[in-house]
């Protein structure tokens, strides 16, 4: 599987680097480019430490200004595309086809090539044009899977309950995780 993990300057870092980690570690996936905006380090240092993303061996990282990437043609072959965290003026570009830089351009060849494209918005509240801009993306083929933590767990740690959110992108991109406790047929039963 190859994969395009876009990282923008929305806050959610760690988001961000929790899926690259389990990136890493799947077989399934043979090569994962990675996309960081022109902020994503910059919040990333904020919010994980001076080093911000740490981006694990194998992945190659990119730009947001550059064209010169094989992800950014309909006629390259990869699978699935998330952008995490997405932030609403990423989304927003999206949702117009106003594709102005490398993420922008990607998603929109994703889009066109009914393809997987994940968008993780972790901006709250909303106002119309954003939830606008949200229905335009699901209309379009996009899955929205906002960054918003399930409790059921019982997390203890902030790490844990930002695996309940990468655990779902994972299993939309189809790849195996333990990240979290999975509920049994039987109902409020956990495996």
């Amino acid at each position: 599987m190859k994969l395009v993990i876009a990282v923008t300057g929305a806050s959610g870092s760690m988001y961000a680097q929790r899926l690259l980690e389990q990136i890493a570690k799947a077989k399934e996936v043979e090569e994962c480019h990675v996309v960081l905006s022109e902020h994503a380090q910059e919040v990333a240092a904020t919010e994980l430490g001076a080093k911000g993303l740490t981006i694990p061996k194998g992945m190659k990282v990119h730009g947001d200004k550059t064209m010169q990437v094989p992800f950014a043609s309909g006629s390259a072959k990869f699978e699935a595309m998330a952008i995490i965290p997405c932030s609403m003026g990423t989304l927003g570009r999206i949702a117009h086809g106003y594709s102005d830089g490398t993420i922008a351009r990607t998603a929109d060849v994703f889009l066109k090539e009914k393809r997987k494209l994940i968008l993780v918005p972790r901006e709250t509240p909303w106002n119309l044009v954003q939830a606008r801009n949200v229905v335009t993306l699901l209309e379009a083929g996009a899955m929205m899977l906002p960054a918003i933590p399930s409790f059921y767990g019982k997390p203890k740690t902030v790490e844990d309950v930002v695996d309940t959110v990468v655990a779902r992108v994972l299993d939309h991109l189809q790849l195996p995780n333990d990240l979290v406790k999975r509920w049994k047929s039987g109902v409020g039963e956990k495996e």
